[in-house]
């Protein structure tokens, strides 16, 4: 190109950044300036009212400082402040950031903007939440004083409330889960015990207050210690309220021994939210409730559900739809869930050879195949999709092989040249072909597993749990898959029984 020509071209480019900037197509986004204005006129109100919530404390405490004795709520109280001052500094800088972003007014700067008005707004609430927090509870104690008849009242009642309560219903159900899970009686022992302390201690409390009751339902205030009075209203009071949750806590940690539950990831999705993305799941719930341990006449629901997820969960979950991203079985608490990735159904199985309240090993033409239970049909359905094949022996030892390294078991379809499981996994892609991750992800002849990987690199017949690291040897797999014919042939459609929702 000649000289000339480039200098006409230079004047054309010059021309279109010109019409560009005054065209509004460098600032930032309206919404985001919006924002940046409103939060410069919420942060003045904020700190108003802080100001208000802290003058007013520091009035009751010099006010009345022997009522604030207890707790050391002289001292805890301006200690609280002094952080929510704190939190409120923070916010003041990111709020003059802000301004300066606002005044520069260029597009690049979006993501910071958008960074600092969130921080911005949560050390905002955070200290103005704190600051009425304080403010709130100062109150509440000088209302007690202020009426302290109502108080003495609410006291006798809290203690009366203490004497009488019953602990006989829960005891009978924690003797009953120790009878059908011997395994549990220590620590469930320990909770009934420390259940029985709460009226115990509430009793100590109300002898130590018995001068101080005294002196105060006798009008003889010169001497009276509000501060210790108070304090014993306030736990008894606590306690009573403390009492029947920590007594509903128990029998639900008790009823939770009963219920086995699976979380079957169906479907995943991620959506621009603004200036970012939000990640989901679809979970499928299957929980099996039991009237004892026998592990018989169970009641399956399911309920499947969206679920937000941070982005790191998400990109764990890509390689495991179809498969049981959570399992609690019979005799454990929810708190004791077993989090490793593993085909969904495969932990209801027991030991080749051996037999459990959910099935059986058969023996038919080529090996052995796992049966579930009749009564367990309308679970091993929502597990499988509504096409359960009985799963070979030599499937279930690999599973085991792998789940004893923590790993994810894939397993694989000699046949296809690919995985069984998980999201590119010949079942997955036949009984989960409504999931609209699935169809995203494409057939396993589209993706990595056609070449034996995973999606993010890992074996197709398993990963360590959150890593790509290449997992042991599995164990034997024949060449393909015998045909099956059981001796015990359970009903092709599945037997329904219990409720489903």
């Amino acid at each position: 190109m000649s000289r000339r020509g480039l200098e006409v071209l230079a004047v054309i480019l010059s021309f279109l950044i010109v019409i560009v900037l005054f065209a509004g197509f460098d600032n930032l986004p309206r919404k985001v300036r919006a924002d940046i204005s409103a939060e410069a006129q919420q942060l003045p109100q904020t700190q108003k009212q802080f100001q208000s919530a802290q003058d007013a404390v520091t009035h009751d405490l010099s006010s009345d400082p022997d009522l604030f004795r207890a707790h050391d709520m002289s001292t805890a109280f301006p200690e609280r402040f002094r952080i929510a001052a704190g939190e409120l500094q923070g916010a003041q800088r990111d709020a003059a950031a802000l301004d300066k972003l606002l005044k520069s007014n260029r597009r690049q700067d979006q993501p910071q903007a958008e960074k600092l008005l969130k921080e911005e707004r949560a050390l905002r609430a955070s200290a103005l939440n704190e600051a009425t927090s304080v403010q709130t509870e100062a109150q509440h104690w000088v209302d007690m004083k202020r009426n302290l008849p109502t108080e003495l009242q609410q006291m006798a009642a809290d203690h009366q409330a203490l004497e009488r309560w019953d602990f006989a219903p829960i005891a009978a159900v924690v003797t009953r889960a120790e009878t059908d899970w011997p395994q549990r009686r220590s620590d469930l022992d320990a909770r009934l015990t420390a259940l029985r302390t709460i009226p115990a201690d509430g009793e100590k409390v109300w002898q130590s207050s018995d001068a101080a009751r005294r002196e105060a339902e006798g009008k003889d205030l010169a001497g009276l210690d509000y501060a210790g009075l108070l304090s014993s209203a306030e736990t008894l009071h606590t306690d009573v309220a403390t009492l029947p949750a920590r007594t509903q806590e128990l029998q639900s940690l008790a009823g939770q021994l009963y219920t086995s539950w699976d979380k079957v990831l169906v479907d995943l999705r991620d959506r621009k939210s603004g200036g970012s993305r939000d990640y989901e799941e679809e979970v499928r719930t299957v929980k099996t409730k039991f009237p004892d341990a026998a592990g018989k006449d169970g009641v399956t629901t399911s309920d499947d559900s969206w679920v937000e997820i941070p982005r790191a969960t998400y990109q764990v979950c890509e390689n495991n739809i179809g498969m049981s991203v959570a399992h609690k079985p019979v005799g454990k608490y929810d708190t004791e869930v077993d989090e490793v990735a593993e085909p969904a159904g495969f932990a209801y199985m027991a030991p080749v050879g051996e037999r459990n309240q959910y099935g059986y090993w058969d023996h038919g033409s080529g090996g052995n195949f796992w049966v579930f239970y009749g009564q367990y049909a309308l679970m091993r359905d929502l597990l499988w999709g509504h096409s359960y094949r009985p799963i070979p022996s030599y499937e279930w030892e690999s599973y085991r092989t792998a789940r004893s390294g923590g790993q994810t078991y894939y397993g694989r379809d000699d046949a296809a040249g690919a995985p069984k499981y998980g999201t590119h996994g010949t079942f997955t892609q036949q009984h989960y072909a409504e999931s609209r991750y699935v169809r995203s992800a494409g057939g396993y002849g589209n993706s990595k597993y056609a070449t034996g990987g995973l999606k993010s690199g890992q074996s197709s017949e398993g990963h360590t749990f959150g890593s790509g690291s290449k997992p042991p040897s599995s164990g034997f797999k024949p060449r393909s898959a015998p045909s099956f014919r059981p001796s015990f042939r359970p009903p092709s459609g599945g037997r329904s029984f219990g409720r489903r929702h």
